[in-house]
């Protein structure tokens, strides 16, 4: 029996799989949407532990299962042998005979490597403390769809080097991409890892010089699940790095901007636009909603673009981005029904 091939992090595909994946993604969306039935799945089953809470990582996975055909089975510490002390394992050679393919999201790293060494099944990342690669193939099918390859781009990562900027070191290599982060002293990403992709990575202190030209601008919460009780201190070492309007104006025209999410609003990011500038506020809402359905394969972390421009980032008005999605659903329930022939299309 051949050892099965797993996805513990970006660097497990080659560049090739990866544009492949990205494309047949594309191509699975739009079958979707069109309403046409694809189960390559049927018949098998999914294997989910979950060491970490989750909402969109459970939903989007156990959702694509269904729409594959397949079928999931969600396992968590509270009520498997996993909260019990069985060892990894243990649990990876007898899980790995009763299911055809484990997603793992936890953690430490090491507890995903050593389930794929010892599973006779493929084992997917969902998420560890130290990378998150499912998160980034939905970023770049998002980037894709909506300015085309990000070979060549220039992505600025604002924040804390966390496992989505690590991910991010590991996709600037694949993608074939320039990234420049921008964190403060002390929450550098791995140095390793930066040392390993010095050709792709540029480390930066000023987010204003760090985002300028950039055509897509990423951050995420300041501090992640694990790290509340670093919340206060955080915020003060983070004040600087907050990106809003002023920020994506020194971007890229055509810049986009990503949250992997949960966010928190008013913190790491703040993004309007004024109540008097309806139509661009309805070209970003039904940008947002777009997004969020960009995500079908991992993590609908929406909205996981919010495409502006920077003429639309440089708006200083009140409407939150939590009010344009409600006007999405609005402008996309008039396309739906005759009253608007068109949803946003021009940077597909």
């Amino acid at each position: 029996m051949s050892s099965p091939r797993h996805f513990l992090t970006l660097m497990d595909l080659t560049p090739k799989e990866l544009g492949y994946l990205i494309q047949r993604a594309v191509e699975l969306k739009t079958m979707l949407h069109t309403g046409q039935f694809h189960e390559p799945l049927r018949g098998k089953t999914l294997g989910m532990i979950f060491e970490k809470s989750s909402t969109r990582t459970r939903v989007s996975f156990e959702v694509a299962m269904t729409q594959f055909g397949g079928a999931s089975v969600f396992l968590s510490p509270r009520d498997t042998q996993l909260g019990r002390g069985e060892p990894v394992e243990d649990s990876a050679r007898v899980l790995s005979r009763m299911v055809d393919a484990v997603m793992i999201r936890t953690f430490d790293h090491d507890t995903v490597e050593a389930f794929a060494a010892h599973s006779r099944v493929p084992v997917i990342n969902a998420l560890t403390d130290q990378f998150h690669p499912c998160q980034l193939l939905a970023d770049m099918q998002t980037y894709v769809e909506h300015r085309g390859s990000i070979a060549g781009k220039t992505v600025t990562w604002v924040g804390d080097g966390n496992n989505m900027c690590a991910s991010y070191i590991n996709a600037a290599e694949q993608f074939d991409f320039q990234l420049v982060v921008c964190c403060p002293e002390g929450f550098e990403p791995p140095a390793d890892l930066v040392d390993a992709f010095s050709h792709r990575v540029t480390l930066q202190r000023d987010p204003a010089e760090a985002v300028k030209g950039a055509h897509l601008v990423v951050t995420d919460v300041w501090a992640s699940m694990g790290q509340e009780d670093e919340q206060a201190d955080r915020i003060k070492r983070f004040s600087e790095y907050q990106v809003n309007p002023a920020l994506m104006d020194r971007a890229d025209p055509e810049a986009l901007f990503m949250h992997c999410l949960p966010a928190h609003r008013g913190e790491e990011f703040i993004l309007v636009l004024p109540q008097s500038d309806l139509a661009g506020a309805e070209l970003v809402a039904e940008r947002l909603r777009e997004s969020w359905a960009a995500r079908s394969f991992e993590d609908r972390r929406g909205p996981p673009a919010v495409s502006l421009s920077a003429g639309v980032a440089s708006y200083r008005g009140q409407e939150t981005v939590d009010q344009l999605l409600g006007r999405a659903d609005r402008a996309l329930y008039r396309a739906k029904t005759g009253g608007r022939n068109r949803v946003c299309r021009e940077d597909q």
